[in-house]
């Protein structure tokens, strides 16, 4: 598969713009454009920068082409991967990501979108995506949309996940991994396991959960039932990890990633309560955990 080198990029800048002058749209933790508003005579590339660790980008009648700088507005930060999921109806670019001053393809129109595309950066600066146009021979609607995220260490089994280290992200949690994930994680619910269905082609398994607490979520993943006072929602994990239904009630905690939970930790509520009571008598639990 052709690899557009960097040099290659700076020259389609010089064909496209006028004497190297880039249209600079402005900083963004999400930008929504289109190529029928940009000027037909002129051949300026417009860039985007992203300022965020999460956002998204839609890109509608894709014209030419159209640079995208990552680079959040963050104080030695730690990310180190960058992720972005395609839309759904992803039409009319391929992108490409530029790493050790090469080109190199990450998406490209026609193929399956329902993925997560990853990539990992050294020290985060700053990351560029280049979005190039494909030829059309007519002005119907296509859309060249995703949305991002940047991730570091911590979001376990989402980012090993992308990058098949499966005996990290099945690794059992030990008491450190514990009292740390009710302070990192971006769910920390209490519950029971109702059911457990797997997805071989995507080596997935869902965990549906019917929680008697909610004590944080970053989004509405886990919702309110009014019949029973309890709150229900689904929890991913990876296939290899051989997740199997247990009783009694867990502590589930876990990242979210484009609208989804990923599992992390899930010791039994009582193991954890024991766990935590000790550390908090010995003053070296990380944060607190109201029972």
């Amino acid at each position: 598969m052709y690899k557009p080198r960097l040099q290659d990029l700076l020259l389609l800048y010089a064909l496209l713009t006028n004497r190297g002058k880039l249209c600079i749209a402005g900083d963004f933790c999400s930008w929504k454009g289109s190529g029928l508003s940009w000027d037909s005579s002129s051949r300026s590339v417009e860039q985007v920068n992203l300022r965020c660790t999460v956002g998204s980008l839609e890109w509608m009648y894709p014209t030419r082409a159209l640079r995208v700088i990552l680079e959040p507005n963050l104080v030695n930060s730690k990310h180190t991967t960058i992720c972005i999921k395609p839309y759904a109806q992803f039409q009319g670019a391929n992108i490409y990501v530029e790493k050790s001053r090469e080109l190199h393809l990450l998406v490209a129109e026609g193929n399956p979108v329902q993925k997560v595309y990853c990539f990992g950066i050294d020290s985060f600066q700053k990351a560029a995506l280049f979005l190039q146009a494909s030829p059309q021979k007519d002005l119907s609607r296509r859309t060249a949309g995703f949305q991002y995220e940047l991730l570091n260490n911590h979001n376990y089994g989402f980012a090993f996940q992308k990058f098949g280290l499966v005996e990290d992200a099945c690794r059992p949690c030990d008491n450190k991994d514990l009292l740390m994930a009710i302070c990192r994680s971006d769910f920390v619910v209490k519950g029971s396991i109702k059911r457990i269905s797997h997805d071989r082609e995507s080596k997935i398994s869902w965990v549906d959960i019917n929680a008697i607490r909610v004590y944080r979520q970053r989004n509405s993943i886990f919702q309110p039932d009014s019949s029973t006072g309890t709150w229900n929602g689904p929890i991913r994990t990876l296939l290899q990890c051989g997740v199997k239904k247990g009783e009694g009630h867990f502590l589930f905690t876990g990242s979210e990633h484009f609208g989804d939970a990923w599992l992390g930790c899930a010791p039994r509520y009582k193991d954890f309560l024991e766990i935590y009571q000790k550390a908090k008598k010995l003053r070296i639990n990380p944060c607190d955990f109201q029972a």
